[in-house]
């Protein structure tokens, strides 16, 4: 179990951030996992073929399907929308101790690689930074808009939820394994720690890839959880929402798509992608929407999230629920 203890300051100090670092290498886990991440066996599916020739094998090493991980490649997002190459570039810079530190943590790790490693941390850091470069543009840069989304989304929901009830409002449903006590967090975790953030705070990392699981980091680097965002299950979903015909009749069959499928915050790439309709259709159908408020809209870093209203929850979940028998 991990125990952290919070004052005011790390209340006051918690903050959001999202990584396409983590998501890769969470990814690494879920192309040798995927019956255990079945939400992505799309992503799987779509890029095996790709990866053939290229040697995974170092990064499969040390980030193990169960186990730690060698934190070095994954270090906590610094800025609350960090961009990839920054990211990577970070990891060519670790320093040479903290790599052979990290290392030395993963389970299971084979001899001949931890030798290989600790003989020359700053080649292997090329190399493996390499490998991730290459692992990107080959698996990972299509889809990144479409995930950066759905993290954008669930940052706005969870920064409100924050802002109107408390830690006791953002922490209750972040997960089930972590729970928020007077002022403790709690998340369960085969590590026993128990810590003061002292001031620090908490980073919150939503996550694609981290799907069904909860990820932590400890120290010696900033505290985090990465959790599994809101709305994954949407993620790799192209095709038409259900609406019923009162609904489609009530305001048109392609804007009534959208406002169901608006169940969570999303951009007008993200709708696109999903309803397979092109951007331009999503942004008039919106614009209507909003003109007539069933949706708001909110910026989020460089993108803009649309969201439902009150009113347009009322239209759409009432028509999502059935129909009573009269007969």
């Amino acid at each position: 179990m991990i125990e952290w203890r919070f004052t005011p300051d790390d209340v006051a100090r918690v903050r959001f951030a999202f990584s396409p670092l983590l998501e890769l290498v969470l990814s690494l886990v879920v192309l040798r996992a995927s019956a255990r991440h079945v939400l992505h066996l799309p992503w799987v599916r779509s890029v095996r073929p790709r990866l053939a020739d290229l040697d995974l094998s170092e990064l499969f090493a040390i980030v193990p399907v169960r186990g730690v991980t060698a934190d070095f490649l994954t270090p906590p997002p610094t800025s609350p929308l960090p961009d990839f190459a920054a990211e990577l570039d970070r990891v060519r810079h670790t320093d040479k101790d903290q790599v052979v530190a990290d290392v030395a943590d993963v389970p299971g790790l084979p001899g001949p690689i931890m030798d290989r490693i600790r003989d020359d941390p700053g080649g292997a850091v090329d190399r493996i930074a390499d490998t991730i470069q290459t692992y990107w543009d080959l698996a990972f840069a299509e889809h990144w808009p479409r995930m950066r989304a759905l993290l954008e989304a669930d940052v706005l929901w969870r920064s409100q939820r924050l802002a109107r009830g408390g830690a006791r409002a953002l922490f209750e449903d972040l997960h089930e394994t972590v729970t928020w006590h007077g002022d403790r967090l709690f998340a369960t975790d085969p590590w026993s720690y128990s810590g003061s953030l002292s001031g620090e705070g908490l980073l919150l990392v939503p996550s694609a890839m981290a799907w069904p699981t909860v990820r932590k980091m400890i120290e010696p680097y900033q505290p985090m959880i990465a959790y599994p965002a809101r709305g994954i299950a949407t993620l790799w979903e192209i095709g038409q929402p259900a609406t019923s015909e009162a609904l489609t009749a009530l305001i048109g069959r392609t804007r009534a798509r959208i406002l169901v499928a608006l169940a969570a915050p999303d951009s007008t790439t993200a709708l696109a992608q999903r309803l397979n309709i092109t951007t331009g259709a999503i942004s008039q159908h919106l614009s209507v929407l909003r003109s007539n408020g069933l949706v708001t809209r909110t910026r989020v870093g460089g993108s803009v999230l649309y969201r439902r209203t009150r009113r347009g929850d009322t239209l759409a979940t009432t028509d999502e629920q059935p129909t009573p028998d009269t007969h």
